[in-house]
């Protein structure tokens, strides 16, 4: 993994926007009728959600699949099942980010894991998902003052925005949502931690502390999830947003503005440190 540094802050985000994850996609053969179909391989953006952009998947295999077995489409990876309402690229990073590409998906229609997931019955209900989390996020940073400012012709551009890959449409609006000076500072820093073995972590955080200094990631992994630190004051595991390992020392308060996914949040994958193999 790479490490980022500050740079032109536009190229970044455009970067980011621009990235796609190749995905080969195959079929739980317990599902089919007959013969196997082939995989399907695809570039997946990794802001988007996958049933925004798993329509073509779903053609693909249905016709393979008896009508007693056709049952809402649902997606795993090595036996976890993949929540649909996590941005793609967090999933992958979760998950997947040590394995080779591409990354290997596979497709069911039958044994829905209620326990697991939530249903989505279209992309509407995606919609209304991402419109909830991005108010969310508001009320951290601005008690929700800028979403409930806007009309819905712009909380329709947001979304149309993401739903079609369109960066300036998109930006055009989410601008207005990432203002942070003066008086406008966030008031707090919409932040989530996940882990491969529980429950991600939320909680508030302020971009500077109490002595008016800005806060770094270091800070709020030492305050959020203080046991993962070493005596010698090092992480004991490894961070990673957007597939990338950023600088401990990056302000928060700029990860947020630039670095955080479509609906606001800065999602961070806390992952095993890689194990070194002794010569």
């Amino acid at each position: 993994m790479k490490h980022i540094n500050m740079a032109e802050d536009r190229e970044i985000m455009r970067e980011i926007w621009d990235g796609r994850i190749p995905v080969c996609f195959s079929i739980y053969l317990e599902d089919l009728e007959s013969e196997e179909p082939e995989s399907v391989y695809l570039m997946m953006p990794r802001l988007s959600y996958f049933p925004l952009v798993t329509e073509k998947i779903q053609k693909h295999f249905i016709k393979y699949v008896s009508s007693e077995k056709q049952g809402e489409m649902w997606l795993e990876y090595e036996g976890q099942p993949l929540k649909w309402h996590y941005p793609i690229g967090l999933l992958f990073d979760l998950f997947a980010c040590k394995d080779n590409l591409p990354w290997s998906v596979t497709v069911h229609f039958q044994n829905f894991p209620e326990e697991d997931l939530i249903h989505c019955s279209s992309k509407e209900a995606v919609e209304s998902h991402y419109i909830s989390t991005v108010k969310e996020a508001d009320t951290l940073k601005h008690r929700g003052q800028v979403i409930n400012s806007m009309q819905k012709r712009d909380h329709k551009q947001l979304w149309s925005g993401l739903l079609h890959e369109k960066f300036d449409q998109f930006w055009s609006v989410n601008k207005k949502l990432m203002e942070s000076s003066g008086e406008d500072m966030f008031k707090s820093i919409p932040f989530r931690l996940y882990f491969s073995e529980r429950p991600y972590v939320q909680q508030l955080f302020r971009p500077v502390n109490a002595e008016g200094y800005s806060q770094t990631l270091r800070d709020l992994l030492m305050e959020v999830v203080p046991s993962l630190w070493n005596e010698d004051k090092t992480f004991s595991r490894t961070v990673v947003i957007h597939g990338v390992e950023p600088s401990l020392d990056m302000p928060l308060l700029w990860m947020s503005e630039h670095l955080s996914y479509p609906d606001n949040y800065l999602h961070f994958c806390i992952l095993d440190k890689p194990k070194v193999e002794k010569g």
